[in-house]
């Protein structure tokens, strides 16, 4: 059995604690079953959102026309483009092994691993199987996977995760996608854009149902009147002939009881499916039971305030926590956990102004409270909206999207949500307001913005009239 001061189970932001630690002269040993460099860089943010951008290039090619220029596409290398970002992202994985094997300060251990006792490791499978660790101190970083849900059929008919439809080098005629998340709604932009018919079905009343409930309700219509759009219908069957896909839904119902409802049943068809239903913690995959880490109801890793689990010496951060699943989250937590493992005095960890995008077109970025959970708890707050195209540089683009705000009535920022053009770059102003500054309204409004930047959208949105919530409503 090896023994070393610190493990890390998976390659992702919790290489970064294995650095810090490796920098303090202790011994690390860092555990993968994949290629190195986590989901981000593998299997998500990364490799999606440069495929991404290249549609975004080619949107704005066919918007050409409505700014008087007459522009064409001759041709797409999709097979090329798909390849360049996959070779790419290899490219850069296999950079971090080479790293990681020339390295005296890293031992790298590829294959899976499970616990078998407090804090030691056993690899089941893999180029190191039958290898053996122990340290003094774990940290579990093992990600997710693609949630694949019980719809009746699913194994008998080839379908698609993101995984997979990252690396598809052919559009497909007509996409299905079961899910209506950020992920249904960035490959739907995707492969829309390059041509493929797109049909999304999803169990919620809008798309983006993790948005606030106005910016869900304008993308969805948005996505309305570029594809086909079920929201609210739960797909229940599924099936393969020849090539064509089908696909059965019901309406769901949401509420104390929710399920299936058997009328008004919708069926579509295509020649690919892609399931984009969430995302499922890989803790049983590591016999956390052996180590004595206990999960949540949904199989993510309980943690408390530090980041340590209910196993001594053990700890856990990104993904696999479950508090957001994003990429920039997950390094956060990285901070916080080398700070508290090797600083003086243990700190929590602090989700302030945490803020998520989704790059799909239009973009949509958000921070802080939704008005429907402020509602719901009856607290008291306001709002303002404001659109794009009322400043200078929303007209000129022919920006369609708003910026909306919630303030409590002491002006202090709640949230802030935005429809529209670079809402990913806008929304971090409001970020830095709610985390570094004061936190009210007063930060941006007095803040001098340049004009005609697109950023006066979000200076306008916080400079105007305020409307007040009310637990039945609001108006702006």
């Amino acid at each position: 059995m090896d023994e070393v001061d610190f493990l890390v189970i998976g390659s992702g932001s919790g290489l970064d604690v294995a650095n810090a630690a490796a920098n303090r002269g202790q011994s690390v040993a860092i555990v993968e079953k994949g290629p190195l460099g986590g989901t981000c860089l593998n299997r998500g943010c990364i490799p999606s959102k440069m495929l991404l951008y290249h549609a975004d290039v080619l949107e704005t090619v066919e918007r050409a026309d409505e700014f008087h220029i007459d522009a064409a596409v001759r041709d797409v290398e999709f097979s090329e483009i798909v390849r360049e970002v996959t070779e790419d992202v290899e490219a850069d994985a296999e950079s971090i092994r080479r790293g990681l094997r020339s390295s005296s300060k890293h031992e790298l251990y590829e294959g899976e691993g499970r616990f078998v006792d407090d804090r030691t490791v056993e690899l089941v499978s893999g180029a190191d199987e039958g290898a053996r660790i122990r340290a003094e101190t774990v940290l579990i970083a093992a990600g997710t996977r693609p949630s694949i849900p019980d719809i009746d059929g699913i194994d008998q008919v080839a379908y698609l995760t993101s995984t997979e439809a990252l690396q598809l080098e052919t559009p497909p005629d007509h996409l299905v996608i079961v899910g209506g998340g950020y992920i249904a709604a960035e490959l739907g932009h995707f492969f829309g854009t390059f041509g493929s018919d797109v049909t999304i079905i999803g169990r919620r009343p809008n798309l983006l149902p993790e948005a606030d409930e106005e910016v869900a309700e304008a993308f969805t219509e948005r996505y309305a009147d570029r594809f086909s759009v079920h929201t609210g219908y739960a797909a229940t069957a599924v099936s393969e002939t020849a090539g064509t896909i089908t696909v059965e839904a019901h309406p769901y119902e949401y509420g104390a009881d929710g399920g299936i409802l058997e009328d008004d049943t919708v069926t579509v068809t295509g020649d690919t499916l892609l399931v984009a239903a969430g995302r499922t913690p890989n803790t049983d995959t590591l016999d956390l039971d052996a180590a004595g880490v206990e999960t949540d109801e949904q199989g993510f890793v309980e943690t408390d305030e530090y980041l340590r689990t209910t196993a001594e010496g053990v700890w856990a951060l990104g993904d696999i926590v479950g508090e957001y699943l994003l990429k920039h989250s997950a390094n956060h937590e990285a901070q916080a956990v080398a700070r508290n493992l090797f600083g003086a005095d243990l700190q929590p960890i602090d989700y302030t102004a945490m803020p998520f995008a989704v790059f799909a077109s239009p973009e949509v970025a958000g921070v802080g409270a939704h008005e429907e959970e402020l509602r719901n708890a009856g607290r008291e707050y306001a709002t303002r909206t404001y659109q794009y195209d009322q400043t200078a540089r929303g007209s000129a683009m022919h920006a369609d999207g708003f910026v909306k705000v919630i303030i409590d009535l002491d002006g202090t920022i709640l949230g802030c949500h935005i429809i529209g053009p670079e809402a990913a770059d806008l929304i971090q102003e409001v970020v830095v307001a709610m985390k570094a500054g004061s936190g009210t309204v007063q930060d941006i409004r007095e803040s001098v913005h340049i004009h005609p930047a697109l950023s006066e959208v979000v200076q306008r949105a916080f400079a105007g009239q305020f409307s007040r919530g009310e637990d039945s409503g609001h108006s702006h």
